[in-house]
Order: structure tokens, then sequence, then C-alpha cells
């Protein structure tokens, strides 16, 4: 196969990639790297000087392209299908960039930080960065659930960037900071995401792993 997707089963931006690759039934080989393995991690260091997953190669273009965001325009560009990812619209297509960002840097983030707080010792942790985390996970959330308000996916009616970017936040956010009973809005965006059958393939995939996500304590 042309592409080879160096990704980890649970990582939240590798599952973007994997929710676009499956969108339109991209055949590619998956290449797990273990970043507790020095080899490994010096190998995806080799490809992508920052060492981070996931990283996607193209054999046949002679292309290595890391950071999620890019690698599913990427594949919009040059291995399009049914799913369009960017519209050809321009406005359009800022709009779906702008709902990537959002969801990458005001639920992800957010939520990454709360997670890789829950592995370091005690002595080590942020309570005052978590806690200005959970306060913009909940500045978000209300965000989303006027978004939502008349249904449709992240960046409108289509399926898109967007919301390849939302799926993976919102499971892992509702983790440490749950949607509020009355964000019904939100919920029900959140239930269309788990009903696609791309994103219910990647949880499914990552589900022998979900031992290793770090739990409150």
């Amino acid at each position: 196969m042309s592409l080879t997707l160096h990704f980890h089963p649970l990582a939240s931006y590798c599952w973007k990639v994997l929710i676009a690759l499956y969108e339109n039934d991209i055949p590619f080989t998956p290449n797990l790297v273990d970043l507790g393995n020095p080899a490994e991690r010096a190998a995806l260091v080799k490809l992508w000087g920052i060492g981070k997953f996931p990283v996607l190669c193209d054999e046949a273009r002679n292309e290595t392209v890391p950071e999620s965001s890019i690698i599913v325009e990427y594949l919009d560009r040059h291995y399009r299908g049914a799913t369009r990812f960017i519209p050809d619209d321009t406005g359009r297509a800022l709009q779906a960039r702008l709902r990537d960002r959002f969801y990458d840097l005001y639920v992800h983030l957010p939520m990454q930080k709360i997670m890789i707080d829950r592995m370091r010792p005690a002595d080590k942790r942020d309570p005052l960065g978590v806690e200005e985390a959970r306060a913009q996970l909940r500045t978000s959330y209300a965000m989303i659930e006027r978004q939502m308000a008349t249904g449709g996916w992240a960046a409108g009616q289509d399926f898109g960037l967007a919301d390849c970017a939302a799926a993976p936040s919102l499971f892992y956010g509702s983790m440490v900071v749950p949607f509020e009973q009355t964000q019904t809005h939100l919920t029900g965006y959140f239930e269309r995401l788990k009903a696609r059958p791309s994103f219910a393939r990647v949880v499914r995939e990552a589900e022998p792993y979900f031992n290793m996500v770090p739990k409150e304590s």
C-alpha cells in the first residue's frame, strides 16, 4: 500500500486521521508506535523531529505528512472520496478550518491537560491548571450547545474536517468534564458522532487499550 500511518490506537489526534481514512475507505498500512520503546520513538523522530504521532507516509508521492489537520487535508486533496473534508467554497472552507481549530485548541487541549495531570505524581500535579482547563471545557461546551441548536454537523450540514476533530475531543472530554443534562444539543451532536460508522470503528479498535486511559484519583 502507498500509505503508512504511524500512530497509536488510543491517541486522540490519531483518531482524527483514522476517521478520515475510514470515511472514504482509503487503504493504508497501520504502524503502531510505542513511544515507550526507544527504537520506535527514534524511528518516529526520524520521520518528524517533534516525535509525535500521527505521521502519514505516502510512498507513491514520496511525502511525509505530520499533524492531524494537515494529514486530513492532504487526504482530501490527493485521496479524495465521497466525504469531502474541506469544501471547495472558500467561505465554507474557512469555516471548516475554524471549527477544526476550535475543537483542537479549546476542547482537545484542555482535555489533554486534565488527562496528563492524572498521570503525574501527586506532588507534581497542577490543580490550578486543571481547574482552568475544566473552565475552558465548560465554556466550549456552552458554545457548542448554541452552535448545534439547529442540528447538523460541526461546520454545517456536511460531515467534514471539524467533525473528525470533534469526535475524539468530545469522547475524551466527556470523561473529564461530563456534559450538563441541559446541554441536549451538544449531547445530540455527540450521539450523531458516535453513530457514524467511521468513528464507531475507531472506538471499537481502541477498546482493548482503554485500560491505559488515566483515571481520576
